[in-house]
């Protein structure tokens, strides 16, 4: 085994799991690397780290490769992606209020855009402050695929609403003092919000599109390809656990102690097992969060982010395509599966472009 110790990052989030497990079952070791996890508490930390070699990879958000590799935000850097981390796994929350305004039944019925709109509108028609939604970071699928929701239902996120950015752990509190009328996030912050009674599940991630790619495993520029295939290899093995149903509680427990401990375990465990609440119990999701389909992060999929990007004139038009997605190659990713045997996932299916 190397003595050298990797250090990855990960935001305390139900689909950070594959980390959580290949290291509780010793998946890194049994694949030859030394792993040291790092509980970040923003995606701005682990993007900063990572790019500035403070951290050798991470779970990260999907559109954050294409960001760093186009300088948004002020930080530049070419990582490379080894694996895909999760399928679906966000939860818009919205705040009581909001959850009347729009008109939320009890069986947790996913909230159509449209619906959401005229609730927008009659709110502006009333002279009541513009509604407030907030999103995980500035450049993450959560944020592209409100947008896109917002906008399937005749919406101008840029104008009829605005969008803020809480970190994960910060949502259910900010909803709670007021200062958003809603979130989409990664679980189990959603469910949280529910169980403390601050919010209520308007619908996932999934109900937007289905089985969308959600977080990446990428790696700092410079890190020796056998050490990312060695990590990569482990997070495949610990997706295959995951999608176990098996497993499902022993999941629950491990996440529960070594990222939840204060949460209640219910709660933890409602995502792992494709559940989300509602006013009169759960809602069975079918587009549930799903960890081994996931392992090969797609170009094509990626491309629909940064397609979204430039839609919202976040990426600079002169940026070309193949310099945007340069972290999306599949080298990595099927060296570590021919080690475990992984056979190839589905493709995915992209949802449907929305005219400007």
């Amino acid at each position: 085994m190397s003595e050298t110790v990797l250090r990855l990052g990960y935001v305390p989030l139900t689909d950070a799991a594959p980390l959580i497990v290949a290291d509780s079952l010793d998946l890194f070791a049994q694949h030859g690397v030394r792993v040291a996890l790092s509980e970040e508490s923003a995606w701005a930390a682990v993007r900063d780290r990572v790019a500035y070699g403070l951290l050798d990879g991470a779970h990260m958000l999907a559109p954050m490769p294409i960001a760093l590799a186009c300088g948004l935000g002020g930080v530049r850097a070419m990582l490379s992606v080894g694996a895909g981390i999760g399928r679906n796994g966000n939860t818009l929350t919205l705040s009581p209020a909001m959850t009347e305004e729009a008109g939320l039944d009890a069986a947790g019925t996913p909230l159509r855009a449209d619906t959401f709109a005229k609730a927008v509108r009659r709110r502006a028609a009333a002279g009541r402050p513009m509604v407030r939604l907030a999103a995980v970071f500035p450049f993450s699928s959560h944020h592209y695929l409100l947008r896109h929701w917002l906008a399937s239902g005749g919406l101008d996120p840029d104008r009829d609403l605005r969008l803020v950015v809480v970190p994960p752990p910060r949502t259910a509190s900010a909803l709670a003092r007021g200062e958003v009328d809603g979130f989409l996030s990664g679980e189990p912050w959603g469910s949280h919000a529910a169980a403390l009674g601050v919010g209520r599940v308007a619908l996932t991630g999934g109900d937007i599109w289905p089985d969308h790619p959600e977080k990446v495993l990428a790696f700092r520029p410079g890190l020796p390809a056998y050490q990312a295939v060695a990590v990569t290899a482990a997070v495949i093995a610990a997706a295959r656990w995951l999608d176990d149903p098996a497993n499902r509680d022993e999941a629950a427990r491990l996440m529960h102690e070594r990222v939840f401990p204060a949460m209640d375990r219910a709660t933890v465990r409602l995502a792992l097992n494709g559940l989300i609440p509602t006013a009169n119990g759960t809602r069975a999701l079918a587009a549930p969060m799903r960890f081994r389909e996931a392992t090969l992060a797609r170009p094509e999929a990626a491309a629909w982010w940064l397609r979204q990007m430039r839609r919202w004139g976040h990426v600079p038009e002169a940026v070309p395509d193949s310099d945007a997605l340069a972290a999306y190659g599949d080298a990595t990713w099927r060296a570590a599966a021919a080690l475990l045997g992984e056979s190839e996932p589905e493709t995915v299916t992209l949802p449907k472009e929305i005219a400007a």
